[in-house]
């Protein structure tokens, strides 16, 4: 149990160097998060409200809270407050273009004989990015439901899953959503703009944090990770994109966000396709792998 503070505690709590480099390496040991020195002032901006909230007297207590065991939830508001979760339905238009009009009909077409399909967006945040993947395939396909088509949707911070499980956003974001997707997938009403029951159906939201061990069995046949791997120093990053291919059989495709690059040996395997799009090429081979019907769960 952690004692309170004194009432008054000074408006002003300083951050020595010593107290920066507890958090970026807590940050980063736990989380993948690189933080620079010169993100001193960033941090300290953003976590103050979390000392004063906490009634701690300064940030190596709250240094010492997020390195004990009873700091498990606060790493989670740290996290939070660290990082920005700024998305929309459809950011990144051309991810989707590339989806519906290369990625997507082939994938479809070996569903609808019976082939499993499998897309995850990593880093889903409050599940805009998952529910435009999802009306994209419905639109193509209405009854995708009744095909073994499934939307992974996963953040390691667990307060946005909540949010993109209640699938509930302001009125203002209907008018991201293109027609006719827009009157056919969603709803209006006094909450706001609610996701319709078909692009709900197919997906399934997780909390999951990219630098733990990975519980999904069998490979996806596409990912989105867009505006994750910028968080990471370069080492990570190419550690992900390696972990990322293990995942995918040839032919599938990785769309990452636009600041972001692929670097490192896993170049050799994943051609450019498009704006910050890549597919893994079958060994030996440069045309797409058609889909396997093989039943491995995910």
């Amino acid at each position: 149990m952690i004692a309170a503070a004194p009432q008054d505690i000074a408006a002003s709590i300083g951050m020595t160097a010593s107290d920066f480099g507890r958090i970026a390496r807590s940050v980063q040991g736990e989380f993948g998060i690189f933080l620079p020195e010169v993100k001193k002032d960033l941090v300290y901006s953003r976590l103050l409200r979390r000392v004063r909230n906490l009634r701690l007297p300064d940030f190596s207590a709250y240094c010492d809270l997020i390195e004990s065991p009873a700091g498990t939830a606060e790493r989670t508001e740290m996290l939070s407050a660290l990082t920005t979760n700024v998305t929309n339905f459809f950011r990144e238009s051309h991810h989707f273009d590339l989806l519906r009009s290369r990625i997507l009909p082939p994938l479809l077409q070996a569903a609808s004989k019976g082939a499993r399909v499998r897309l995850w967006s990593a880093g889903c945040s409050s599940g805009q990015e998952p529910y435009s993947i999802a009306f994209t395939l419905l639109s193509l396909m209405p009854k995708a439901a009744l095909h073994d088509i499934r939307i992974l949707a996963t953040d390691v911070d667990p307060r946005v899953i909540a949010r993109a499980q209640d699938g509930i956003y302001p009125i203002t974001d209907r008018d991201t959503i293109p027609e006719p997707m827009r009157s056919q997938f969603t709803e209006s009403g006094p909450d706001g703009l609610k996701i319709g029951n078909a692009a709900r159906g197919l997906v399934t939201f997780a909390t999951l944090n990219l630098m733990d061990d990975w519980p999904m069995r069998g490979s996806f046949d596409v990912i989105f990770c867009r505006n994750v791997a910028i968080y990471f120093d370069v080492a990570t990053q190419e550690r992900l994109w390696r972990r990322f291919v293990g995942a995918m059989r040839p032919g599938s495709h990785l769309l990452i966000g636009q600041s972001e690059r692929i670097t490192g040996p896993r170049e050799a395997k994943l051609e450019n396709v498009g704006t910050t799009a890549y597919r893994l090429a079958p060994a030996g081979a440069g045309g797409s792998s058609p889909p396997t019907q093989e039943r491995s769960p995910t």
